[in-house]
């Protein structure tokens, strides 16, 4: 009897493993138990949403004035205690360096989220840069207010369509330089085709979109891939924080 016990607990050890390594190495499992189950479960016994318990953390672990503690802080939050989708460490290099690359004066970022990514822009731009970074949700906006304005950022909340179509007149932009696009999948080319529309792009403007590969934006990527109007380049990477396949999409527009 002792020996099936110890077998039986040996098996369910082995699978205990399986589990973990598939839910590890699969992003759709991961993000279902990360952010809908356990995300749903923490939210439930807390009076604070992830993306302020998130704050939370940074505002007690990082240094302030320091962008790349605030960074830190949150690659060891998200990596070790609560999944969020914010580019990450591993392709946050690859956005550092094409942003370097086009030393941009203006960028524009859609998809705000938990600042992460502005935070790691802005401590990179040369003197006098700007970024306009857009976010739909409130709650969102309301939180990165608060970490953003000591980097001078300014963050526009909206739909991205709605704040695209006021950059001209309301924010006086003329064209821009680089733009990072980490929100809805399914507005990554619309939003691309409005901002050609209006004349914000201009030859030479970087777009980098994250997450081409998961959750995945095919549209878009079939769209300027098969373009005379961009020079693409892929970056193959990982899903934040985890192993599973994901990439970036660099698209030079030509005018």
């Amino acid at each position: 009897m002792e020996f099936y016990t110890v077998l039986s607990a040996g098996l369910a050890g082995l699978v205990l493993l399986a589990i973990v390594a598939l839910v590890r190495h699969h992003g759709g499992a991961y993000l279902t138990w990360h952010v809908y189950l356990q995300g749903y479960m923490k939210s439930l016994f807390s009076s604070r949403s992830k993306e302020q318990r998130i704050l939370d953390f940074v505002l007690k672990h990082a240094v302030p004035g320091d962008p790349t503690s605030v960074l830190n802080a949150i690659d060891k939050y998200c990596s070790q205690q609560e999944w969020a989708m914010n580019v990450g460490d591993e392709k946050g290099l690859i956005l550092d360096r094409v942003l370097q690359e086009a030393s941009p004066s203006l960028v524009l970022e859609l998809g705000t989220y938990c600042w992460y990514s502005a935070v790691r822009m802005a401590r990179l731009l040369k003197q006098g840069a700007q970024i306009l970074t857009v976010e739909f949700n409130r709650n969102n906006a309301d939180i990165a207010h608060q970490i953003l304005q000591f980097a001078g950022v300014q963050v526009l909340e909206g739909s991205s369509e709605e704040v695209i179509r006021q950059l001209q007149k309301k924010h006086a932009v003329d064209t821009v330089d680089f733009i990072f696009i980490d929100h809805w999948k399914d507005r990554y080319l619309p939003d691309t085709k409005l901002m050609e529309e209006l004349g914000l792009l201009r030859k030479g403007t970087v777009i980098l979109a994250d997450n081409v590969i998961f959750p995945g934006a095919p549209d878009y990527l079939q769209y300027v891939r098969s373009s005379p109007k961009y020079d693409c380049t892929y970056y193959p990477s990982h899903l934040e924080y985890l192993d599973a396949e994901d990439g970036l999409e660099k698209a030079v527009y030509k005018g």
